[in-house]
């Protein structure tokens, strides 16, 4: 039977797996669906329409899945996902979509959410990143996976965050960080790329090597984007070990819409 604590407010409509267990004074609402293995802490609440994967663990105090903080939401029901394996501390808050939007926040699997973390409405988080106490992500924020985000650090609206990034602590994020830069401050500048964490990955000297060069062409021989493009281009055929690297860098810069962190 699913462990539900006898103060627990669990709407009859909500779909839990048997192997959940919700802890007391938590209010879960009748549009949640959560799957086998996960566990929802004392005074948690989780509403709208919100569908959580397995095995994630949520703390106390959490708010998962209510409204948009946008003025134009007039009651759609957008949603909520969260995939597998989340770490959730005290006091998070994800919201639901926007209608301007897909209409869909998605937290993906394996992420490590520390306290007071703030996912606003539309964001698009990927796997196995780590965001430090009070990072706070506006909407329709994109972030890729293995990324490190400092705490109290804010991203800006429509920002894009690239895989492999690390954000130092208090940064004011308002333009697109491409994949494996290093990156703090406010105003936001790129103070080299993210040579430890690559290597804590498990990424080549080869590799590590391919990413300084196009850390180098990005930001250190005075090149336009048009140039450093094309010489991060070439680095495929050069060291063809980091041709998944090049693809990486060079679709993420095609994307990017609010110009690239200098």
């Amino acid at each position: 039977m699913t462990t539900i604590h006898a103060t627990a407010i669990v709407d009859p409509k909500a779909e839990l797996d048997p192997s959940v267990s919700v802890g007391p004074y938590a209010v879960i609402g009748p549009h949640v669906r959560i799957a086998a293995g996960t566990t929802v802490g004392p005074h948690a609440v989780i509403e709208g329409h919100t569908t959580i994967g397995r095995d994630n663990r949520i703390f106390q105090f959490a708010s998962l899945g209510a409204m948009p903080q946008d003025k134009k939401y007039a009651g759609e029901p957008t949603e909520l996902h969260i995939g597998d394996r989340n770490t959730i501390r005290e006091f998070c808050t994800f919201n639901t979509g926007s209608a301007q939007d897909a209409g869909v926040t998605r937290i993906g699997n394996d992420n490590w959410v520390m306290a007071y973390v703030h996912i606003a409405h539309d964001c698009q988080i990927g796997d196995d990143n780590t965001l430090a106490n009070n990072a706070t992500f506006a909407g329709h924020v994109h972030v890729g996976n293995c990324v490190t985000v400092g705490g109290l650090t804010g991203v800006h609206q429509f920002v894009k965050i690239g895989s492999y990034t690390m954000l130092g602590f208090a940064s004011a994020v308002t333009q697109d960080v491409p994949p494996y830069m290093l990156v703090d401050g406010n105003p936001l500048a790129v103070r080299g790329f993210n040579a430890v964490g690559l290597k804590r990955r498990g990424f080549s000297s080869e590799r590590v090597n391919a990413i300084k060069q196009m850390h180098k062409a990005l930001y250190r021989k005075g090149q336009t984007l048009d140039e450093a493009r094309a010489e991060i281009a070439g680095l495929a055929t050069s060291v063809p070990e980091a041709a998944a690297d090049v693809a990486m860098m060079l679709d993420f810069l095609q994307a990017a819409t609010r110009g690239i962190a200098r």
